[in-house]
């Protein structure tokens, strides 16, 4: 079975990290990303890549979705009823 991601999650990722001031948007924030962080990350197969630097690279993108998901939640409990 495939992973495909929904169209709707991806142009979420994009907002958050334009809007985080990154050049790049969807799967190629990963390797502005990467650079940032000084770990070598290529297009295709990275067998030297370490699940604790990929994780360095994915969770900088994963916590500002979620930064922006309570961020919103919270706008909409305050909104007057």
């Amino acid at each position: 079975m495939s992973k495909q991601k929904k169209p709707e999650m991806i142009a979420f990722k994009k907002e958050v990290m334009k809007k985080a001031g990154y050049r790049t948007d969807g799967e190629d924030v990963k390797y502005e990303i990467a650079q940032e962080l000084n770990i070598p990350l290529n297009k295709g197969r990275n067998r030297e890549l370490t699940s604790e630097n990929a994780g360095k690279i994915g969770g900088q993108i994963g916590s500002k979705m979620v930064k922006e998901l309570i961020q919103q939640a919270k706008l909409q409990l305050n909104k007057p009823k």
